[in-house]
């Protein structure tokens, strides 16, 4: 007997033709994933997604096509970046009747089945991407097999989704033309991985305000971190060995730009006499470092909880514009960059 029609069309035996398996095995690998393989399993829920089917023994809320559940994808829940983020959109999810799945991508990669099986089950309603490099393909003409989808702090324009986030290229031109105008001339710039849109944004934004001011923007200045304060004490030791050291460094978050102030103070330098360092994101530690740090502060609960809202629209069935909504971000100046040695 032919499996029963779904609300889309999408029948058991068209998932198993697509996947080509037996229903038996479609069934099995939806009710029970942990007896098939996991080569069996990608399959079937490749073709669930290529079909558009869903199966129909959820629970009554599945069938009403409602979890009153989203997930939030983070590229590293250990980044205090995220905290903010994540709470704004916790918040305004609680006031409306959401819960809020979080998942750390940084270790799905290869099992991103887990992501997937809560797409291809209906037991979320949307998804809140903190960043571009998501452990699925995310592509526009793939989001038909997905729930409504927001994208806050990172923007790519070629996945054609909402997006919350601040312009990084001019906060970077910002921080860069700050320290041109201490008297900066040997300005670095240490970036984060260079495949992630916002750091492209952020060099970009570094590289106009030098040419600007008609300062050469040389190779050796610009290096790439991961964000951590292992790659930022790095970068610094690479960039202070140079014959002709900088006397100012960028960073693209505070974290590297902390691990830059220990590299100088390690190799007895005064700060911010010696070398001036800028950071990004404003995070409560850039407050508390010695010297403290002047950065770029993002609105971090602003962009978690518009992001949430922009979702929202779109769950009550709202058609939501793609493209990029910008907040407001801020230079704050302390005590780590002054002018330097005449």
């Amino acid at each position: 007997m032919e499996p029963r029609r779904n609300d889309t069309g999408a029948t058991m035996k068209d998932v198993a033709r697509a996947a080509g398996v037996s229903t038996a095995t479609v069934s099995r690998t939806l009710m029970n994933p942990e007896k098939v393989s996991v080569q069996t399993r990608q399959k079937v829920e490749n073709a669930v997604l290529e079909v558009g089917y869903y199966p129909h023994n959820l629970s009554r809320g599945m069938k009403r096509n409602e979890s009153r559940t989203i997930l939030v994808i983070v590229p590293d829940i250990g980044d205090p970046f995220f905290t903010d983020i994540i709470v704004g959109i916790e918040e305004i999810a609680a006031k409306h009747g959401y819960l809020v799945l979080i998942g750390d991508c940084r270790y799905q990669h290869k099992p991103e089945h887990t992501f997937v099986n809560l797409i291809v089950t209906k037991q979320i309603d949307g998804m809140v991407l903190l960043g571009s490099d998501v452990p699925f393909d995310s592509r526009h003409d793939e989001q038909r097999h997905f729930p409504p989808m927001v994208m806050a702090n990172e923007f790519a324009p070629e996945l054609e989704l909402p997006t919350v986030n601040i312009d990084n290229l001019t906060a970077a031109f910002n921080a860069t033309h700050y320290l041109q105008s201490l008297g900066h001339t040997r300005i670095a710039c240490i970036s984060g991985p260079e495949e992630l849109p916002l750091c492209q944004y952020r060099v970009e934004g570094y590289i106009q305000a030098m040419r600007r001011m008609g300062m050469p923007v040389r190779d050796e200045y610009l290096v790439r971190g991961d964000f951590t304060h292992e790659s930022g004490a790095e970068c610094a030791a690479q960039l202070l060995a140079l014959p002709e050291p900088p006397t100012a460094i960028f960073c693209h978050n505070d974290i590297m730009a902390i691990g830059v102030l220990w590299a100088a103070r390690k190799q007895g330098l005064t700060l911010p006499q010696d070398l001036s360092v800028v950071g990004f994101d404003d995070l409560p530690a850039a407050q508390y470092c010695s010297p403290t740090l002047t950065t770029i502060a993002q609105p971090r609960y602003e962009i978690g909880r518009q992001s949430f809202l922009l979702l929202l629209e779109q769950l009550q069935g709202h058609t939501v514009a793609k493209g990029s909504r910008l907040l407001d971000s801020d230079l704050i100046i302390r005590e780590s960059a002054c002018a330097p040695k005449s």
